[in-house]
């Protein structure tokens, strides 16, 4: 039997050994920084952004080398084009699903029944010059480098199949594998710098007095990613034999670097590790993953939503049955367009506007101030999301192999 002091030294040497102890204790001291001293939390802002890009550097060999090695592992191609198929599938219904829930949650509880008179308005310019309502499939391809790389990785991994080489290479392309992720281990320690020059930045330039006049609006959104995430997804994973808790527990490490980075990309790289030890096969985890970041923005379609019936409330605008109708079927696509782009949220909303002809464009200024405190829950229910589907389809698949309790 232990005794009491030696207990108390191994309690303490996990807790200060857990890198979510870290990242937690950085958002804190981020926050505290940002409200107060605002002016030297801004100069933090580098510490979150180069974070943020090292770990992008990282998902371009991580997707490749995932995909490649799982593709020519598979051997089945049909089974590959299957799993593609029934992810963009599931992506689909999941995220009108989301969008629907979002524009209903906001007609239910009414953020936007508040006076504007004292909302701060910033300049939204940048965002409504040359909206349209159409995805410019093209352009949405070339300024999605995740995207680009997943389709150069099929296309190699279909090619490796063929080739009599391709037990060299993949002998190859695992020890490669085996780096990277080696590397990523490492840079993962320096997580808590990230999460602390993010938030800090965060709070110091937006201030959490911002928070006030919109306070409505953020608690709907909030409680909507809650009842989407533990209700919607939830149930997804009940039916799979599977406990939200339980993996929302498993990700935690993954939740708040995107709660103090704003960024699901930085979390991308180890959530797909994640995914692997949990027993989803590595060839589901390279194709959902990467994929889901582009087409299963759950999150990013709530905000979405429920800020144009914000802006209608704001403004008194009476929408019909038939416009809300509307309103789903344009961001079901535009809403695709979102991954990738910086401001694409705004440009998203602008083009929507621009298409039902009756919500002041300018209105989209009111949603600035607040528009990075949100951001945070958009990237964490969009991480959480592609979590779900890749179970999901793991599962589906026959692909999932039970962690040995």
């Amino acid at each position: 039997m232990q005794s009491p002091d030696k207990s108390n030294r191994n309690v303490a040497h996990a807790i200060f050994t857990n890198l979510t102890f870290w990242v937690l204790l950085a958002i804190v001291i981020g926050v505290l920084l940002g409200h107060y001293l605002p002016a030297t939390a801004i100069k933090m802002e580098f510490l979150g952004k180069t974070f943020v890009d090292i770990i992008k550097l990282f998902i371009g060999p991580i997707i490749f080398f995932t995909i490649v090695l799982g593709i020519s592992g598979m051997g089945d191609l049909k089974k590959v084009g299957r799993i593609g198929v029934k992810a963009l599938v599931y992506f689909e219904i999941v995220t009108t699903l989301a969008l629907v829930i979002g524009i209903a949650m906001a007609l239910w509880i009414q953020p936007g029944k508040i006076d504007k008179t004292h909302l701060q308005i910033q300049d939204v310019s940048k965002y409504t010059q040359n909206t349209s309502t159409e995805l410019d499939w093209t352009k949405f391809f070339l300024s999605n480098i995740t995207l680009q790389v997943l389709v150069i990785s099929i296309i190699v991994g279909v090619l490796l199949n063929f080739s009599k080489h391709r037990e060299k290479a993949i002998d190859a392309l695992s020890k490669g594998s085996k780096i990277v992720f080696t590397g990523l281990k490492y840079i993962m320690y320096l997580a808590p710098v990230g999460a602390f020059g993010g938030m800090a930045f965060t709070v110091g330039k937006f201030g959490l007095h911002t928070l006030i006049p919109l306070a409505k609006l953020m608690g709907t959104v909030y409680l909507t990613m809650f009842v989407f995430i533990f209700l919607v997804l939830g149930t997804i994973l009940y039916y799979f034999k599977m406990n939200i808790y339980n993996f929302l527990k498993y990700i935690k490490e993954e939740l708040l670097i995107v709660l103090g980075t704003s960024s699901s990309e930085a979390a991308l790289p180890s959530i797909m590790l994640k995914l692997e030890k949990l027993g989803c096969s590595k060839q589901v985890v390279g194709l959902v993953v990467p994929t889901g970041y582009s087409f299963n923005l759950d999150g990013t379609s709530i905000y979405l939503s429920m800020s144009i019936i914000f802006l209608a409330q704001l403004y008194n605008v009476q929408l019909s049955y038939a416009e809300i109708v509307s309103i789903i079927g344009i961001l079901m696509i535009t809403s695709k367009g979102a991954a990738g782009v910086t401001g694409s949220g705004f440009i998203i909303l602008a083009s929507t506007l621009t298409a039902i002809h009756k919500i002041p464009l300018e209105g989209l200024a009111f949603l600035l101030g607040v528009d990075k405190f949100m951001s945070e829950a958009r990237a964490i229910t969009n991480i959480i999301g592609n979590g779900v589907a890749t179970i999901v389809i793991s599962k589906s698949e026959k692909e999932f192999i039970e962690p040995e309790v």
